[in-house]
């Protein structure tokens, strides 16, 4: 059985498409399928579904997926072990990221290439709820999420970074309350866009509205943090966003804020799934972390 089989499993899985899987291996489409068939007859069991296009793996081609990310990844801490001990300041890094607070990975990212020069690192912006499955599936090897996203039982190393505060944002010529603060009631009648409702940091904003019994005026939905920062600058609309995720320079950028009370801070950390014999790499990096002065760093 050859690595570059499991290779082409797990990016058909991601991508769901053969050309895409295929492209994305640096391969032909007809290499890629003769390289799955190859896999399915040395295992003598079917992987995926399948006619002119790809329609999903069958119940033993999961079972083999979870057996190749875990493969995969063991070999990749294997190189990176190797790439180590011979001094080499290199290696690579995945790291899933909640949209809210994808604004203060560059931060991150700085202190992480400080301590390794030459690291490879690959952000992917992510459900807060999906992180902990990306984990322990090794589509990536860090996360960013709310704390209270985080399994309990012991199977995550978490490190905390900051608490959220969630304000209304809006251009100067915004109806935004002038006040030191404003609460949800004076929120709901103002025409507003929002993150998503499968995304955590807007289910806290709409338990907000819940708990104060108001409905919001709710104009554009979007798990795209830039389209909710050009609606605040353009002055169409305002946002509720956590400070970590506002744009920089906020008066810089002509807008303005109104803290929001009641509400909850929740906490953000930054997660990694608890191995005995984690990478040198990742030993590195969770070095950093753990060395981070969060009230500098992430100050909200």
């Amino acid at each position: 059985m050859f690595l570059r089989q499991l290779t082409y499993l797990i990016a058909l899985e991601r991508f769901r498409h053969f050309s895409r899987a295929a492209e994305h291996c640096g391969v032909s489409q007809p290499a890629l399928s003769a390289g799955i068939r190859q896999l399915e007859n040395e295992l003598g069991v079917c992987v995926i579904h399948r006619n002119r296009r790809f329609l999903g793996l069958t119940e033993e081609g999961r079972r083999v997926l979870a057996w190749a990310k875990q493969t995969l990844a063991a070999l990749d801490g294997l190189k990176q072990e190797a790439a180590f001990a011979q001094d080499v300041a290199g290696g690579s890094l995945s790291i899933g990221v909640m949209p809210p607070a994808l604004l203060t990975i560059p931060l991150l990212l700085e202190s992480f290439r400080t301590a390794i020069p030459s690291l490879h690192q690959e952000v992917r912006s992510v459900a807060a709820g999906d992180i902990a499955r990306m984990l322990r599936e090794h589509e990536v090897q860090l996360g960013v999420t709310y704390l209270d996203q985080v399994p309990v039982g012991g199977a995550f190393d978490v490190r905390p970074l900051y608490a959220e505060q969630y304000v209304l944002a809006g251009a100067m010529s915004a109806p935004v309350p002038d006040g030191a603060e404003c609460d949800w009631a004076e929120v709901a009648s103002i025409p507003l866009c929002l993150f998503t409702r499968n995304l955590r940091s807007r289910q806290i904003i709409d338990a907000g509205f819940r708990d104060a019994g108001v409905t919001p005026t709710i104009m554009l939905e979007t798990d795209s943090i830039s389209l909710l920062h050009s609606e605040l600058r353009a002055g169409r609309l305002c946002s509720i966003l956590p400070v970590a995720a506002l744009p920089e320079s906020v008066g810089g950028a002509g807008l303005r804020t109104c803290p929001i009370v009641p509400c909850v801070a929740p906490e953000v950390a930054i997660v990694r799934l608890r191995q005995p014999n984690p990478s040198a790499v990742l030993t590195r990096i969770w070095e950093v972390c753990m060395r981070l002065r969060t009230d500098d760093v992430f100050c909200v």
